[in-house]
């Protein structure tokens, strides 16, 4: 998209104190962001758009729209509008929809099929392993990983699709000019080299809390579905299922331990409705439609599907290497009863093997 295209488009985006809902209904009025703006003054009064709204429609302030004119020059930079068969579709559907996305990377994942794996900042190592698990399987079944970016299990579900060769989408809270948190920089740039970084808010604006539970609207609202892997009672990850719930998503949750204080977060939701689930075909059955994107399921997917029975969590630990029944019960926080009979159970099925010196190994 020229600069002299995207203008008006982020003109519209950017517009203060011109109301999300407003601005839908004036694009549902005219089509296109250049027909909003050049509209009869007294049909936009008329609509709604307050008089000073209007003064900065006609004249947008230059230090507001020039710097996203000159960061689209950047490579892989693009305005992605409301209108563009790119924009993801399910968000169109949304009350407050952006009018256009800001993106860094290969847009045409934005169109594609959406599933958000959203969680704890501070994930313990077994819902990093829980999320990854998730991801992978669903992404192989071309779904989309949609998440935030952030630390812990928003992480590890853009890690895993990337690892399997799967589409990811980071939705950022901050403008695309930078990466939040910085550690995850590196993750940020593979991300672009095969799926896509958005915001619906500008290179350049200085990062304020309220961005966030925004951000999370546009998580919940391009995707089919939020799974919840590990949340605290109070948690951006809530957030994001409530906003999902409210737009007619699907909600999932991965039960845990009572005792942990991330699991607190997905019990509420399972009590208020959220579907409990426990592996991959759990999600998928919610979701009919979304099965025919894939086809046949490959049989690398297939593989890494736990078994009835089998607790995926230890089997998401082992795939990481070998490890005793000490670490297991340290890093899943299970009964060593409990860890001791799954494992047995597991090894009858040749799903996991014993190793010298007490230590199991996962494989099939």
């Amino acid at each position: 998209m020229s600069r002299m295209e995207a203008k008006p488009w982020i003109t519209l985006q950017l517009c203060p104190a011109l109301s999300p809902l407003l601005r839908r209904r004036l694009l549902e009025r005219y089509g296109q962001a250049q027909a909003v703006i050049a509209a009869p003054g007294a049909e936009l009064l008329e609509a709604g758009v307050k008089p000073t709204v209007l003064k900065w429609l006609r004249q947008p302030d230059p230090a507001v729209i020039g710097p996203c004119l000159d960061w689209l020059a950047g490579e892989d930079a693009h305005v992605v509008p409301f209108t563009d068969e790119r924009f993801p579709p399910l968000l169109r559907e949304i009350d407050d929809p952006p009018a256009a996305l800001f993106a860094l990377g290969q847009v045409a994942a934005l169109a594609e099929p959406q599933l958000a794996i959203v969680g704890s900042r501070a994930a313990t190592p077994l819902g990093r392993s829980t999320a990854m698990d998730f991801s992978r399987s669903l992404a192989r079944r071309g779904l989309a990983i949609v998440s935030g970016l952030a630390e812990g299990i928003d992480a590890a579900a853009h890690e895993a699709a990337l690892e399997c060769g799967g589409i990811t989408v980071g939705v950022c809270a901050t403008g695309l000019d930078r990466v939040y948190p910085r550690r995850n920089e590196q993750l940020a740039r593979r991300i672009i080299a095969s799926g896509a970084l958005i915001s619906e808010n500008p290179p350049g604006i200085e990062l304020q809390h309220w961005m966030f539970p925004r951000r999370n609207r546009i998580i919940s609202g391009m995707s089919a579905g939020v799974l919840v892997v590990e949340a605290a009672a109070r948690s951006g990850a809530r957030i994001t299922a409530r906003a999902a719930a409210e737009q007619g998503r699907e909600v999932f949750a991965v039960p845990g331990s009572i005792h942990s204080p991330q699991s607190r977060g997905c019990h509420a939701l399972i009590r208020a409705g959220a579907k409990l689930v426990e592996r991959p075909g759990d999600v998928l059955e919610e979701l009919p439609a979304l099965l025919q994107i894939g086809g046949a399921e490959a049989p690398a997917q297939a593989a890494l599907e736990p078994a009835p029975g089998e607790l995926p969590l230890v089997g998401g630990l082992l795939r990481q290497g070998p490890m005793g029944m000490d670490e297991l019960v340290r890093r899943t926080g299970l009964d060593a009863s409990e860890l001791s009979a799954a494992l047995t159970r597991m090894e009858l099925e040749g799903r996991v093997h014993s190793l010298p010196g007490g230590r199991f190994q996962y494989g099939r």
